[in-house]
């Protein structure tokens, strides 16, 4: 069965912007058909300090894989990508690239390796501004608000802001 998936993307290593589409076309080419995709933004560090603010963006894709098979398969690009987790600052570092599920059609999963919808979506403006952008009106299968109240709602007050490029 096809399923709709949110997957945020995020970096702040390396050429950024050539960063974010690598993953797209990875993904698009390895986990399903991309059908939204928001513009970038640029955000300071959330949970450390890092020389590099973040660029981010959430797309969209139309997937026929499990959930915790698109995982399997973000967690591949991310580690091809030059991806290497860490535990200090609980996890946070500069990264080329990551990538989180944030919603997975309208399911909810409660698994050790696998939480969605995404568990702090709703504290985090870096995700929450740019998928209000593609899906302002969806709602979140746990809390039952669209992802417009969540942004409204959320506390974080850290800086988002659309990324210019060069042209």
């Amino acid at each position: 069965m096809k399923v709709e998936a949110y997957i945020l993307m995020g970096t702040n290593m390396g050429d950024r912007v050539a960063h974010l589409d690598t993953a797209c076309k990875t993904i698009g080419e390895r986990c399903g058909t991309i059908v939204k995709i928001s513009k970038l933004y640029e955000s300071e560090p959330w949970g450390f300090d890092a020389e590099k603010w973040f660029i981010n963006q959430v797309i969209c894709i139309e997937t026929y894989l499990t959930a915790e098979l698109l995982l399997k398969k973000l967690l591949e690009i991310e580690l091809i990508m030059g991806r290497v987790r860490t535990t200090i600052h609980n996890g946070y570092s500069s990264r080329p690239i990551d990538l989180d599920i944030l919603y997975y059609g309208d399911e909810v999963i409660n698994q050790t390796e696998l939480i969605i919808p995404h568990p702090r979506l709703p504290l985090r403006r870096f995700a929450l501004i740019p998928l209000c952008e593609v899906a302002p009106d969806m709602i979140h299968p746990v809390f039952k608000i669209n992802n417009t109240k969540l942004l409204e709602l959320c506390k974080d007050n850290s800086t988002v802001k659309l990324y210019k490029t060069e042209s």
